[in-house]
C-alpha cells in the first residue's frame, strides 16, 4: 500500500520528502497517534527506495517526535503535545538584579595525558564527523542567525524540540518555559542570581559540582552540603540541616551524579520533594549526564511537574563543550524573569549554536550517537572497576552508566598528595576533597571510565598504592 507519493525527478532529496509528507499526515489528523506503520522493507518494496532512504527518514522522525519504534512490533505514530498557544511575554527590565557577573572559566582540557580526573570525554569519542556535516549544511542557509542576535529565550525550534524531549522522559512543559543558555552552569548561575541574595542559604550536595561551589560563594551565599548515599541525598541528615538553616534553593544533581555516578531513586525523590513542600524551598534539578543512563530513572521535576523543581539539561557532556547549548525548565512566570536576567547580563545566547543543535538531534545522528557512547562507557567501566580492584579499590556504588567511578583509598595514601604526585608524571587525578563544599578532607578519587583504559594510569597506581 502507498502511504504517500515520491518524485523521484524533483530536487528534493527522497528521504526530505519522506519526511515532510509523513509530518504533513500527522498535523493533519490524517494519520493517528498510535497508528502502526509499515516496516522499513515494506515501505521501500511499497514506494520503490532503498532501505537507506527509509532508514534515514524514519531515524528523522523518531528524532523528531512523529514516530516511535516498539521493539519487536514495528514503528508508530507518536502522541504529539499541544501546540503551545501563549504569547511571547513582554520584558520586564525593571526587575533588574543589582548582582555580580559571574565569569567563571570552564576547567581547560589538560594537555597532559592520560586525564582520569577529568569530567568530559576524549573529543575522539564525540561525534566529530556529524557536527562538521551540520556545519557544511548552517553554512549553507542565509539569514539574519549568521550576523545578528537571536531569541531571549533561545532558538525556538530547538524549544519545539526540546519540548518533545521533555515530554518523552515525562516533563510537561510550554515552549515559553524553556531558556537556552550558554551550558548547564550558565543555567545554574541564571537561577542563583534570581534567587540568592547575600547571606541566604544554599543546599549542596556532598560531595557534588565545585565549580558550582565557587558560583554561589561568590554571590555571598551559605553553602551547606546534603551527604549522598548510595540511593540520593540522605534526607535524615538534610530535614535537620534545612530546620537549621532554612535554605532557599537545594542544588542537586539527580541522575548519574558527579562524582559519585550514583542514582536518586523514586522513594529517595518523593521525600526531598516533601521536604520542599513543608519547608517552602526549591529544588534545582541537574539532569546534565541524563541521557547516558540507559534506562528510566526518576527526575523529580517528573514527579513534581515544575511546582517547586526547576530542572537544567546540556549537550556539553555528549555532544560538544564548545557549542555551549543548554537549557532550563520552569515555571512561566520564572522562566520570564530568567529570560530577562539573561538579557541584562549577557544578551542573548548563540543563534548559531542553537541551530547546529537542532541539526544534529533532527537527522537522526544523536540518538546513535548516544547508544554508542553507552555502549562504550559500559565497556569502559567494566574494564575501569577490575583493574581497580586488582589494587582492592572498589566504587562507592557500581554506576548505571555515565563515566565517573568514586573511588576509596581508604587509608592507604592521601588523595591530595597522590595527585600531585600523578601531576608531576603528566597525569591529572580529581582528589575527593575538590568535590566537598568547604574543601573538606575526603578519602575519595573520583575516576573517569573513558581514561582508564591507559596503561599509564594503571602503571602509576601499581607503583604508588
Amino acid at each position: 500500500m502507498t502511504l504517500i507519493a515520491l518524485n523521484s525527478h524533483s530536487s528534493t532529496p527522497l528521504t526530505d520528502q519522506i519526511v515532510s509528507a509523513f509530518i504533513k499526515l500527522v498535523d493533519e489528523r490524517a494519520l493517528r497517534s498510535g497508528t502502526r506503520l509499515p516496516s522499513i522493507r515494506q515501505f521501500a518494496l511499497d514506494h520503490g527506495v532503498s532501505r537507506f532512504t527509509v532508514v534515514q527518514a524514519y531515524d528523522r522522525l523518531v528524532a523528531m517526535g512523529y514516530m516511535g519504534s516498539r521493539p519487536g512490533s514495528g514503528f508508530y505514530v507518536s502522541p504529539r503535545p499541544r501546540p503551545s498557544v501563549s504569547k511571547e511575554p513582554p520584558l520586564k527590565l525593571e526587575r533588574a538584579m543589582d548582582v555580580l557577573w559571574l565569569l567563571r572559566n570552564a576547567l581547560r582540557q589538560p594537555s597532559a595525558v592520560p586525564a582520569p580526573g577529568a569530567g568530559w570525554l576524549p573529543g575522539s569519542w564525540m561525534d566529530e564527523d556529524g557536527i562538521r556535516r551540520s556545519l557544511r549544511l548552517l553554512g549553507s542557509k542565509s539569514g539574519d542567525f549568521l550576523t545578528g542576535y537571536g531569541h531571549p529565550n533561545g532558538y525556538l525550534p530547538l524549544r519545539e524540540l526540546l519540548q518533545h524531549r521533555l515530554a518523552e522522559i515525562g516533563i510537561t512543559a510550554d515552549t515559553q518555559q524553556i531558556v537556552l543558555t550558554k551550558g548547564a552552569t550558565h543555567a545554574l548561575d541564571l537561577v542563583a542570581r534570581y534567587f540568592l541574595r547575600a547571606g541566604d542559604c544554599v543546599l549542596v550536595d556532598d560531595p557534588g559540582y565545585f565549580i558550582m561551589f565557587g558560583a554561589l560563594k561568590t554571590l555571598g551565599a551559605k553553602v551547606v552540603g546534603v551527604p549522598w548515599k548510595a540511593d540520593g541525598p540522605d534526607t535524615a541528615i538534610m530535614e535537620a540541616l534545612i530546620r537549621e538553616h532554612k535554605p532557599k534553593l537545594f542544588f542537586t544533581n539527580s541522575v548519574l551524579h558527579n562524582p559519585t555516578g550514583a542514582t536518586i531513586s523514586q522513594a529517595n525523590a518523593y521525600r526531598i520533594l516533601q521536604l520542599a513542600e513543608k519547608y517552602n524551598f526549591i529544588i534545582l534539578e541537574d539532569d546534565i549526564y541524563g541521557d547516558f543512563h540507559p534506562g528510566k530513572p526518576t527526575r523529580m521535576a517528573t514527579l513534581d511537574q515544575l511546582e517547586r523543581v526547576i530542572y537544567i539539561g546540556s549537550f556539553s557532556k555528549t555532544v560538544s563543550s564548545a557549542l555551549r547549548v543548554g537549557y532550563v525548565v520552569c515555571k512561566q512566570e520564572i522562566a520570564e524573569q530568567l529570560s530577562d536576567l539573561k538579557l541584562l547580563t549577557g544578551l542573548t545566547t548563540s543563534e548559531i549554536g542553537e541551530r547546529l543543535m537542532h541539526q544534529l538531534l533532527t537527522d537522526g545522528h544523536y540518538r546513535k550517537h548516544i547508544e554508542r557512547l553507552r555502549q562504550r562507557l559500559q565497556e569502559s567501566r567494566g574494564n575501569a572497576i577490575h583493574k581497580l580492584e586488582k589494587f582492592g579499590l572498589h566504587p562507592f556504588v557500581e554506576p548505571a552508566g555515565g563515566m565517573f567511578l568514586w573511588i576509596s583509598l581508604q587509608s592507604r595514601t592521601n588523595p591530595v598528595e597522590l595527585a600531585s604526585l600523578a601531576a608531576e608524571q603528566d597525569i591529572m587525578l580529581a582528589p575527593g576533597t575538590l568535590f566537598r563544599p568547604h574543601q573538606e578532607n575526603s578519602p575519595y578519587l573520583r575516576f573517569n571510565v573513558a581514561a582508564c583504559n591507559d596503561r599509564r594510569v594503571m602503571d602509576f597506581l601499581s607503583r604508588n598504592l
